[in-house]
């Protein structure tokens, strides 16, 4: 429903309105912005006129089609750079629109909430795409019933205390790196390909709050080297810290030796496959009537 004091003001036909729109980002940055002349603030958000960032119009429905619409604008050092897009720190970051009434900020109305998807960059600008809240329902839901296990490692479903020492290792960058591949001779505590199919993550430094997940963490002389899949997309310098996580393959093996976690286990590992389905007893194998699981 409409704001009454909005709704009075809209019928009076001089409107004093414009549209104030806020970025939070998945690292908890906010960012505001607004097509008025000045700066508005509201909800401890501070709204900048001069980022040169707009959004497109609001195509909205009442049933469970994705409202939609795009925000374009003008990359910018003291805002929005490229180099924050190149790194993924607006993938996914929340939106919220309102219609703001600019000589009092008090009455106004939220036009659209939702988040960032896909962001093209061109000519010294980018057009990022804005997916409605219904977008989520567009997502599968519920459990999937696997041999292997649906949870992830440190979740609620796994348990799983990802500040233990045994799965988790803080290190500085003492070796030069391209984000793609890391060198430490401070993991001698931990077996080889310990953390393979696991997680780094930058605490600090320029690329801090980015993470990648690892390909291979194999042992080399006296370090071990740490491989990723995508290198992290900006730079790491020395001293920066880093956290490695144990990579988990999701096996049933791996959730009772490694973790001791068994317990919480999600998969299911005695679930029949598809060729359960079509198979017959044959002559030339025991048929004892047991079970068919062990």
């Amino acid at each position: 429903m409409m704001h009454q004091a909005l709704l009075a003001h809209l019928a009076t036909g001089a409107t004093h309105v414009c549209h104030c729109w806020a970025v939070t980002r998945r690292d908890g940055m906010i960012l505001g912005f607004t097509d008025h002349d000045r700066r508005l603030a509201f909800d401890g958000i501070t709204f900048s006129p001069e980022s040169g960032l707009s959004a497109k119009a609001l195509a909205s429905t009442t049933g469970l089609a994705v409202n939609n619409t795009e925000a374009v604008g003008v990359l910018s050092s003291d805002a929005i750079t490229e180099e924050d897009i190149e790194a993924g720190r607006y993938d996914g970051a929340e939106v919220q629109i309102w219609l703001v009434q600019w000589d009092d900020p008090s009455v106004r109305q939220v036009e659209f909430a939702g988040t960032i998807g896909e962001i093209t960059r061109a000519s010294g600008g980018f057009q990022a795409e804005l997916r409605g809240l219904s977008d989520a329902l567009n997502q599968p839901q519920g459990r999937s019933y696997l041999k292997t296990c649906s949870a992830v490692l440190g979740d609620a479903g796994c348990g799983v205390d990802l500040s233990n020492p045994a799965f988790v290792a803080r290190r500085d960058v003492t070796v030069e790196t391209d984000g793609q591949s890391f060198r430490f001779d401070n993991l001698a505590d931990y077996d080889a390909r310990w953390f393979a199919g696991g997680r780094i993550e930058v605490l600090t430094g320029d690329a801090r709050g980015l993470s990648a997940v690892i390909r291979e963490d194999v042992q080399q002389e006296n370090h071990r080297v740490i491989q990723v899949w995508e290198p992290i997309r900006l730079p790491i310098a020395l001293g920066d810290t880093v956290r490695l996580i144990a990579g988990c393959d999701k096996r049933p093996v791996t959730c009772r030796e490694k973790f001791s976690n068994f317990i919480n286990f999600q998969g299911f590992p005695d679930i029949p496959g598809d060729d359960w389905l079509v198979s017959v007893p044959r002559s030339d194998q025991p048929n004892q009537g047991r079970s068919r699981s062990r």
